[in-house]
């Protein structure tokens, strides 16, 4: 991604996962993923790793992405970590069983060739686990005003809806056969991290996790 808001506002961006906002919507996020990797065997990877947040909570290993400077962070959080676009990655093909990629979707140049690397490093009897905020929920919508106003991050984003998401990943060889909703509260209310998960794609949910393996025919 040319001029990447994240190389310059890496401190900015993990700053936020300890404030009054943040906080609370991290807590409630990791909780939704978490059962879904369960099962998957190890080694895991986060595509979009970021400064390791998700990684560090979640018990994955190593972690990619394109900015060196949020990578610094993630390597202090003990991940191992490459600097690496998801539409290419450096890794042999069938080498990891856990690969996940929370909020990054939305900033991958091509979303769908990063899928298919996904599919070409999961090992068999692996699943990819993506966690997103669907572009049709009050979340979304929100972002996606942010990003028109000239927001430093959700500017350089595009929303999808999870069906969208679903035909991607199917394009590129792998089904849905999980998925977790959470943050029902419309935006702007108060946030519980506590709050209630539910199971599959629940509509207007905030934050929806979902677990892909591959089609095999």
């Amino acid at each position: 991604m040319a001029d990447n808001p994240f190389n310059h506002l890496a401190q900015r961006y993990d700053d936020w996962f300890d404030s009054p906002d943040g906080a609370p919507l991290f807590g409630l996020e990791v909780r939704c993923v978490r059962p879904l990797l369960e099962g998957a065997p190890h080694r895991w990877l986060e595509v979009g790793v970021g400064t390791g947040r998700f990684a560090e909570a979640l018990g994955v290993e190593e972690g990619l992405d394109p900015s060196p400077a949020v990578l610094e962070f993630a390597a202090r959080r003990s991940i191992t970590v490459s600097v690496g676009a998801g539409e290419q990655m450096p890794y042999a093909d069938n080498s990891f069983g856990g690969l996940l990629m929370v909020v990054t979707i939305c900033f991958l140049d091509d979303p769908g060739a990063t899928l298919r690397e996904c599919a070409r490093v999961m090992a068999e009897g692996g699943a990819l686990v993506i966690g997103l905020v669907p572009a049709d929920s009050s979340w979304g919508q929100h972002y996606v005003r942010q990003g028109e106003e000239g927001h430093a991050f959700y500017s350089r984003a595009t929303f999808y809806t999870c069906q969208e998401v679903i035909s991607l990943a199917g394009a590129a060889g792998l089904m849905m056969d999980d998925a977790m909703s959470c943050l029902f509260t419309p935006h702007g209310g108060p946030i519980d991290p506590d709050g209630p998960l539910r199971s599959g794609i629940v509509e207007g949910a905030g934050f929806v996790a979902m677990r892909f393996v591959a089609d095999h025919p």
